[in-house]
């Protein structure tokens, strides 16, 4: 990938972060901030969306440095067993795994004596639909081998992206980074292809111009007559 296009990709995933935090959290925290809105408090409004955008910056740096690791990952595990089925394989077996002690850890450590395991299945659902989707998508875009490293990227390294936010428990945060989270990672997951596109468009045309400047160069100093 070219400097350009790498620069491309991560300033539009930092706004993509900072525009899905800001909305998701004035609806998630819409009782706090309505009364912003109904009495017009543009300062307070402006203020609050400011906040929130630094937030989705954050979260947009944290999910960037989570897919290149990944992609660091994928390679490694793909030389050490020597089978993409086999990889694919161990990823379903870790997704598993990660769904499971999201709802299981999150439950023993934080529920108190009856309550209901529905709300703590409903977070880790809330994280595996999008994963499915995109991954879905990603698979149609390039192959279907794809499917499963997508998805382990959309729910295993998104968990592990999402750890500080998840021992703190705080509800409306959990919800508030986990939707950047998703953003940042399915635009990134979706887009890179493209961009890999791109830019080996983009070496190859500056080959071309540089193949043809020597050309034109060794045509020129050809056409030159000879010195006395």
């Amino acid at each position: 990938m070219t400097s350009r296009i790498w620069v491309r990709l991560f300033m539009t995933t930092l706004l993509i972060g900072a525009i899905t935090t800001a909305i998701a959290g004035f609806i998630i925290n819409w009782n706090e901030y309505v009364h912003y809105f109904i009495d017009f408090k543009i300062i307070n409004i402006v203020s609050a969306l400011f906040w929130f955008s630094l937030w989705g910056v954050l979260y947009s740096v944290i999910s960037q440095m989570g897919y290149f690791a990944y992609l660091t990952v994928h390679r490694f595990g793909l030389g050490i067993f020597k089978s993409v089925s086999l990889w694919n394989g161990i990823q379903v077996v870790l997704i598993l795994f990660v769904l499971f002690d999201l709802v299981y850890l999150r439950y023993v450590t934080f529920a108190n004596s009856g309550d209901s395991l529905l709300p703590y299945i409903g977070l880790a659902v809330l994280l595996l639909i999008p994963g499915l989707v995109t991954a879905w998508f990603k698979a149609k875009q390039t192959n279907r081998e794809a499917f499963v490293p997508a998805l382990f990227f959309m729910v295993v390294v998104t968990v592990i992206e999402w750890f500080p936010v998840l021992r703190v428990n705080e509800q409306s945060w959990v919800y508030l980074m986990l939707i950047s989270l998703l953003a940042c990672n399915a635009y990134q997951l979706l887009i890179l292809h493209k961009l890999n596109l791109k830019s080996q468009q983009e070496r190859q045309r500056i080959e071309n111009n540089r193949q043809s400047k020597k050309k034109s160069n060794a045509s020129k100093s050809s056409s030159k007559k000879p010195s006395l």
